[in-house]
């Protein structure tokens, strides 16, 4: 892999020397948009309505609207203007416990390694973070744009994940309201939960697959060999008519799933066991 972005870790007045990797990428399948007589790629090009001719780069500014139609241009110089001490380090801000972060702050990940001269004081950071349960809240500028991020061990190493400021999260005000006095019963809630106990295994991410892609990705090969790949039918729903009953089902299902994948439910054979 190679870094995105290299500087340093301030730890006090220890200064570690790392390098930034992108810890995820998305494999989602792509398109382009293509005219239908002639199949040929559709070009996007840049522009002007009011001179009527397409822009070269050298002529793009950056415009903030801050009115309806009405804009100011911001260009390099005033980018500039903006203290920037923290560009090339991740200045550490806080220790926090690491569950009190809560997931819907995070945004991307990214992987650190300590530079050459920066190994020892790195894992340093590292086995003193390690085991206890505790992340950094940090400041870094990744491209030309302050972020706020948490720093916690992952596996043997360490992430870099940047996180929303909490005025970029949604108030839960926002969402439509419903009814929230409806009454459960005891009986509902127990099954509920048992299903859910049924459900629950330890999280093994190597057997989640992107079925969706797998799917789409058949009928691309198929037509690119010239062959309709056979999809098969999903199953039909059967009509939930009461939730107790379709608890209970659900209750039933998972139960048999799990004695399956046991080997618990598999009936022994004719004339076997001991005489």
């Amino acid at each position: 892999m190679r870094p995105l972005w290299k500087g340093s870790i301030n730890f006090g007045l220890v200064n570690i020397p790392v390098k930034l990797f992108a810890a995820t990428e998305k494999k989602s399948v792509r398109f382009r948009y293509l005219h239908a007589p002639c199949r040929t790629p559709i070009e996007y090009r840049k522009v002007c309505p009011t001179c009527n001719r397409e822009v070269p780069p050298d002529e793009i500014v950056k415009g903030y609207e801050y009115e309806k139609g009405r804009f100011v241009v911001i260009d390099e110089d005033d980018f500039a203007r903006i203290p920037a001490e923290t560009t090339k380090s991740i200045a550490i801000v806080d220790f926090v416990r690491t569950e009190e972060v809560d997931p819907i702050y995070y945004d991307r990940s990214y992987y650190l390694a300590p530079a050459e001269t920066g190994e020892k004081a790195f894992q340093l950071l590292l086995q003193s973070m390690a085991g206890a349960e505790i992340a950094a809240i940090i400041r870094v500028v990744l491209r030309s744009r302050q972020a706020l991020g948490v720093l916690r061990v992952f596996q043997d190493a360490l992430v870099l994940e940047t996180i929303f400021y909490p005025d970029e999260v949604r108030s839960l005000g926002a969402l439509p309201q419903w009814n929230r006095e409806h009454r459960i019963e005891e009986n509902e809630l127990q099954m509920a939960r048992q299903l859910i106990e049924n459900l629950t295994a330890p999280f093994s991410p190597e057997k989640y697959t992107d079925e969706y892609r797998r799917a789409l990705l058949e009928i691309i090969e198929g037509k690119i060999t010239g062959e309709e790949p056979f999809v098969a039918p999903t199953a039909e729903r059967g009509e939930v008519i009461d939730l107790v009953e379709a608890l209970k089902a659900s209750v039933e299902a998972t139960r048999s799933a799990a004695r399956e994948k046991t080997g618990l439910g598999k009936p022994t054979k004719a004339g076997s066991g001991s005489r």
